[in-house]
């Protein structure tokens, strides 16, 4: 997401374009902050574009904030367990968009996968971008649906490693520490933005989009798989 604001760089005359999540990351880096913004709140405002993109769902998930805060106060962790949606709108996100497309890891002994005898010592490479757009697993598997996650065994599928078809954190004791901190903060922060404010969003030229035109959801190769192209918007 990018803001149009600049700011002054220590040589006279010369001007420092800093996007939006320079800015964020600069608040998270100032102890003098009223507020404590953290990397999880980073990474749950930049993992949002899905609800921009998906106008029925956004406004899906402002009736369920509404309907639990009651339109009189923020929506907060203790509201978790009557948030289902907004639930499934994050294992939804993070089915298409896991924060690292691989996991690695080195076999301790001799074994058989499929029929193939791995060797001890061999590194095997789980592609779990992929296994998120397998569609012998999903239904539509390209499709932004957070429905998928509240019907039939859907309802029971977790993001902490206990089903392989869903790991966006790995699983095991190499699985990911922060897991439940995160899940707890981007529930939170995303319930606020989807409360709090509507959006309009813009091309990578500044030109605003209509109601219900699709956003590019491209991603780039990397460690991780950070977004093609800058998503603009305004709340």
């Amino acid at each position: 997401m990018n803001t149009m604001n600049k700011s002054s760089s220590c040589e006279e005359g010369e001007e420092d374009v800093k996007d939006f999540l320079d800015i964020l990351l600069d608040v998270s880096k100032d102890k003098d902050s009223e507020i404590e913004l953290t990397r999880n709140h980073i990474k749950s405002l930049i993992l949002v574009t899905e609800l921009f993109n998906n106008p029925r769902v956004l406004k899906k998930a402002q009736k369920e904030v509404d309907r639990v805060s009651g339109n009189q106060r923020l929506v907060c962790e203790e509201d978790s367990p009557n948030l289902p949606y907004i639930h499934a709108i994050i294992k939804e996100t993070l089915r298409l968009h896991p924060p690292i497309p691989l996991l690695i890891r080195k076999g301790l002994r001799d074994c058989i996968v499929g029929g193939y005898k791995i060797p001890k010592g061999s590194m095997g490479c789980i592609n779990i971008w992929a296994m998120g757009r397998e569609p012998t697993l999903w239904e539509n598997p390209i499709e932004f649906r957070p429905e998928r996650f509240l019907e039939g065994e859907g309802n029971t599928l977790d993001v902490k490693g206990n089903h392989f078809e869903l790991l966006p954190f790995g699983a095991g004791k190499r699985g990911c520490l922060g897991m439940n901190l995160a899940l707890r903060e981007l529930l939170a922060i995303i319930g606020a933005l989807v409360q709090c404010f509507d959006w309009k969003m813009f091309d990578s030229e500044g030109k605003l989009l209509s109601y219900g035109t699709p956003i590019d959801m491209d991603e780039q190769p990397g460690l991780t798989v950070p977004r093609a192209h800058d998503l603009i918007c305004v709340p």
